[in-house]
């Protein structure tokens, strides 16, 4: 009972408090910040506690944003009018580790074909399709050699990626994907690096030791993330799978949809579509995943804002322990100080007053430590960034408004919560007791 009495004092002399006058206010926040400036190591020292808090959760919710905004780019490289089609090991779910693993391990699933695309195209909402396949290979020109990502598309895939613009020539046709032809698209980081400013139409590169023609370059496109799509080149799916892959069958399939409303239950066509194109009647046997643009960035977000969730709790673990440490100050503060306060309310010193004062200290040093955690969090995040590209990474630290906020508030509750009870403590303390001491 006497711990819930305590409280409910404590509670009321909160309430106290807001009924103060401004000048009051003012006077109480000179004096605190004469008291701080009296004990300036203590001061420095509680304030460097919060200083790494906050910047532990700047840092934590930039690194967050960044990746999270990775990700999202990755999966809005063709809009939001798609829906994905890829292999999937059987009897798990799409996002499973198991599948992760098992693709990611090299577990090969041969059952998704160019012939599933062309059934799946006749749902009345599909308007178009590409199917692919991802390789790397090395790649030479002359003396210069150049590993790079290939991708193994239909002539179709420009409709699918309308970001490919070309700067030179064309993109290879139809006729070029029935009859397997050595012709390539490259990307304006490659074409930099194997003819620089001269003319790359016409020219012959090596892929695998057998010759491609260039009949296309694309403008300068930039990175998403980790993948620079400038060191890409692009060749015909069947050139791909029969020349350089030896495979029957693709990776992925993407559809872009007519009516972007209806794109959910055209995912479910889809599905649908896909199971009797492989005889499969138990879902849990899907040799296949199926995902929209909106069903993939409502996932992300969901999952992102877990992961942002328990990152942000693990941090405030080190505010936690700022805010043990001002609380040990508030409390050696109140002991040595223990005369003043009473010669204070000896003279007329209300306890409202006395609770004020030491609440303020608490709230001034943690409101100091926000600020300089703020500005040393984003100054860490910039470093980060230009240490990431340096090393060819593509992902960047981003520091959302409300990673300002949420350290802004963190500070200012830390001060509260863990700056009330000493400066409740001294509020109470006796004034003839005090002058004894």
């Amino acid at each position: 009972m006497s711990s819930l009495y305590k409280f409910k004092n404590i509670f009321h002399s909160l309430i106290h408090l807001t009924i103060r006058s401004p000048h009051e206010w003012y006077v109480v926040f000179r004096m605190a910040l004469r008291n701080l400036r009296s004990n300036r190591l203590r001061t420095a020292l509680t304030v460097l506690g919060i200083v790494i808090g906050i910047t532990s959760v700047i840092i934590v919710m930039a690194g967050g944003a960044g990746l999270r905004n990775y990700v999202m780019g990755q999966v809005e490289v063709f809009g939001t009018d798609y829906v994905q089609v890829e292999v999937k090991v059987p009897g798990v779910s799409d996002t499973s580790s198991e599948n992760i693993s098992g693709r990611g391990t090299g577990l090969a699933i041969t059952t998704l074909k160019v012939e599933d695309a062309e059934a799946v195209a006749k749902i009345p909402n599909v308007r178009a399709w590409s199917a692919g396949n991802i390789d790397q290979e090395l790649v030479s020109f002359s003396n210069v050699n150049k590993r790079v990502i290939l991708f193994g598309v239909n002539p179709s895939y420009t409709e699918i990626d309308r970001q490919i613009q070309l700067e030179e020539g064309e993109f290879f046709s139809q006729s070029d994907e029935a009859g397997a032809a050595q012709v390539a698209v490259i990307g304006a980081g490659v074409k930099k690096s194997f003819f620089g400013e001269e003319e790359a139409i016409g020219k012959n590169i090596k892929i695998k030791s057998q010759s491609y023609r260039v009949i296309g370059t694309v403008r300068e496109r930039g990175a998403a993330g980790f993948f620079n799509f400038d060191d890409a080149i692009y060749v015909p799916l069947e050139t791909l799978n029969k020349k350089l892959m030896g495979i029957d069958y693709v990776q992925f399939i993407t559809f872009k949809v007519k009516d972007i409303s209806r794109i959910e239950e055209t995912t479910v066509d889809i599905r649908e579509a896909m199971r009797r194109e492989h005889d499969i009647a138990n879902p849990d046997k899907d040799d296949f995943s199926v995902m929209s643009a909106v069903e993939g960035k409502a996932m992300i977000d969901k999952v992102f804002g877990t992961i942002n969730y328990l990152l942000l709790a693990l941090t405030s673990i080190s505010l936690i322990v700022g805010g043990v440490g001002i609380m040990n100050v508030m409390y050696v503060s109140v002991t040595e100080r223990t005369r003043e306060i009473g010669l204070r309310k000896a003279i007329g010193a209300t306890s409202s007053g006395i609770l004020r004062q030491f609440l303020f200290e608490a709230v001034i040093v943690t409101m100091l430590g926000g600020a300089a955690g703020i500005v040393f969090g984003v100054a860490v995040t910039y470093l980060l960034n230009n240490f990431l590209v340096r090393l060819g990474f593509f992902l960047q630290f981003s520091v959302p408004a409300s990673s300002v906020l949420t350290a802004v508030g963190f500070s200012a509750a830390t001060g509260i919560v863990f700056g009330i009870y000493p400066a409740w403590k001294a509020s109470r303390l006796s004034p003839i007791e005090a002058l004894r001491k």
